[in-house]
């Protein structure tokens, strides 16, 4: 049985170990969804996925996404971490600046950028572009679970909202970057409204004074088992394009730098550009394991 590549990566970091786990393979054509569903099962990591040749003429590569428990169609993080792994491996060259990942959300752009003309790859940033969204419901009365999972914090400018695009999200802005990270938010609230509103659960965010960021996240995805999430691509695509769809004149219409993380031990920074409505997200990936599987599909 030929070997197959493995890479572990730390997507979203803004230092070493500071991102979110991926595991990505490289090479397992021949394995079954079952056989992938194992493998991620026995990593146990938040998301592993399976790079593979595309389907679609038009599309760079396709990926599959697989949590310990199932198959999902999209996620930002694995999204940008297997472009990463595609570019890092040889297996794509960008045209015109764009990679085309296909996935269970369809085929998706991802815009390849170096913070330096000729790097060397140290610096490259992959940002996603965000599957687009719908503000379902508004307001802290927007569901009767609602009130307990924010208990313990005030809102900010923008009212709570479910909102659905690739993953559907609550989003509460809360008051200030201290209260926000400070909070100790009630887990078993939080996983009720998840489960009551067949969402992942709950993303607040509040805006920042700090020169190195302009928004602070906390995600808790109650809603797939996850207590709080160090670095979340698809639930920032979704807070970008909800602050871009109510304040499009605003301070962060145009764009700012996510803080994710700190409160649980790590440090993500998260970039969101929104350009004529349209949301991209991503941030720098860093590869620390890239080694050989040894693994019996069977």
């Amino acid at each position: 049985m030929p070997a197959l590549r493995y890479l572990h990566l730390d997507v979203f970091a803004a230092t070493h170990g500071g991102g979110n786990h991926l595991g990505v393979v490289i090479g397992a054509e021949h394995w079954s969804g079952a056989a992938m569903q194992r493998f991620a099962r026995w990593t146990d990591l938040v998301e592993t996925t399976f790079l593979l040749p595309p389907v679609t003429s038009d599309a760079s590569y396709r990926v599959r996404i697989f949590t310990p428990h199932k198959e999902i169609p999209f996620a930002g993080h694995p999204s940008v971490g297997s472009a990463h792994a595609a570019l890092a491996c040889g297996l794509v060259q960008p045209t015109d600046g764009l990679l085309w990942q296909e996935c269970g959300a369809g085929v998706l752009p991802i815009r390849v950028e170096e913070s330096r003309a000729g790097g060397d790859g140290a610096d490259q940033r992959l940002l996603l572009k965000s599957p687009g969204e719908r503000v379902l419901h508004t307001g802290r009365d927007a569901h009767p679970l609602l009130a307990a999972a924010l208990g313990g914090i005030c809102s900010g400018m923008l009212p709570p909202a479910l909102v659905d695009g690739g993953r559907r999200w609550w989003l509460a802005e809360v008051e200030s970057e201290a209260a926000l990270r400070s909070w100790k938010p009630d887990h078993s609230a939080i996983g009720a409204l998840a489960h009551a509103s067949d969402s992942m659960g709950l993303c607040a965010f509040a805006r920042s004074t700090n020169p190195a960021y302009q928004l602070v996240v906390r995600a808790f995805p109650a809603g797939v088992g996850i207590i709080e999430d160090p670095a979340s691509g698809a639930a920032n695509g979704l807070i970008a394009a909800y602050i871009a769809h109510a304040e499009p004149h605003g301070p962060l219409a145009g764009g700012y730098v996510v803080s994710q993380g700190r409160e649980i031990g790590h440090d993500a920074q998260l970039v969101a550009r929104i350009v004529d409505g349209t949301v991209w997200i991503g941030g720098r990936t860093h590869t620390i394991i890239d080694g050989t599987l040894d693994w019996n599909d069977a």
